[in-house]
């Protein structure tokens, strides 16, 4: 057993697969809560999740799986929470088990909807969580490039560098390069940030809006970025680093990334319902947007894409319209 004792994974998408192929490249042994009890029998026959990353395959007798929260929050050290943003109070509501003493690493990329808290503020807040043993990961990655095992780079954020560092040691290998930061919000609203930016981005593409002007929407993106991070959390960072400017160029320009997929169908005229329908997935800067834009009547920071962006989606001002706006506000 490592530093970081036995690591338990909560959630059954993409991203929490990509995570437990990393994790079981270094650990002989993971335990991993699935909601639905067909789907982790379906996983325990075909060697794969059945759902997402098919490709990627597991020796399932290392892995202890449940579709009981409890029972892996009991059983394990280290929890790394994967759960879309918007599911995260429905699976909590279900925990017992007491979470203050286990070290536990959010790589959830949105806010907590209704509450308009980051996830580490969240669970420090409602479950008493010590600051000190809550971590988060930071990208550029996509789970898809991650079973492919292309190289990727990893930030984990955490106020206590060491436990930081033990953790990132865990995700080490080949394929992935890690690093750490104490700045664990700025992390986190980065995060969120970037999913409303790549929106942005493939409502630009859907209009036909070419790449030029992306890189424009991309530069102006990180001046808000920086802009909001300052003011709700003012300290020294770096907002050209990978883990800040990185996760907003690939989510923003990838083929891989929902939230411009997402955005793409709306630039060409889909409603935000049919959109959603036809993909199938969760495009996170969605909920991300409403959230960031209510926490922002606090803060009146001057954020013109996430505001283009909310009045698109939930004000259903034309695309067309909002983004001829936006574009005249640029330099």
């Amino acid at each position: 057993m490592g530093k970081c004792g036995t690591i338990g994974i909560l959630g059954g998408g993409s991203w929490a697969t990509a995570i437990a192929k990393i994790v079981l490249d270094k650990e002989e042994r993971i335990n991993w809560y699935i909601r639905r009890d067909d789907r982790i029998d379906e996983f325990k026959r075909l060697g794969h999740n059945p759902a997402y990353l098919t490709s990627v395959h597991f020796d399932v007798n290392r892995i202890g799986f449940s579709s009981d929260i409890n029972k892996v929050v009991k059983e394990s050290d280290t929890l790394i929470m994967v759960t879309p943003s918007p599911y995260v109070k429905s699976h909590l509501k279900k925990l017992h088990a007491d979470i203050r003493n286990k070290f536990i690493v959010t790589a959830i990329k949105g806010v907590v909807p209704d509450e308009n808290l980051a996830v580490s503020e969240y669970l420090h807040k409602i479950y008493g969580v010590p600051v000190e043993n809550m971590a988060v990961i930071g990208g550029p990655s996509h789970a898809e490039e991650v079973a492919l095992e292309r190289l990727s780079y990893l930030t984990i954020g955490c106020s206590d560098l060491q436990k930081a560092e033990n953790f990132a040691d865990v995700l080490r290998s080949s394929f992935i390069k890690t690093s750490t930061s104490t700045d664990v919000l700025g992390i986190e609203y980065s995060s969120v940030l970037k999913n409303i930016y790549a929106i942005a981005a493939g409502i630009c593409s859907g209009l036909k809006y070419g790449d030029n002007f992306q890189a424009v929407l991309m530069s102006n993106a990180a001046q808000e970025m920086d802009r909001f991070l300052n003011t709700i959390d003012p300290q020294k960072r770096d907002v050209i680093s990978s883990v800040y400017l990185g996760d907003l160029l690939v989510t923003g320009y990838s083929n891989f990334s929902r939230n411009r997929v997402f955005g793409t169908m709306i630039g060409k005229g889909y409603s935000v319902k049919s959109a959603q329908i036809e993909m199938e997935m969760i495009a996170e800067g969605y909920y991300g947007t409403k959230c960031i834009k209510e926490i922002n009547r606090y803060f009146h920071v001057n954020m013109p894409i996430v505001d283009a962006v909310y009045n698109i989606l939930y004000e259903r001002i034309a695309p067309v319209i909002e983004i001829k706006l936006l574009t005249d506000s640029f330099r």
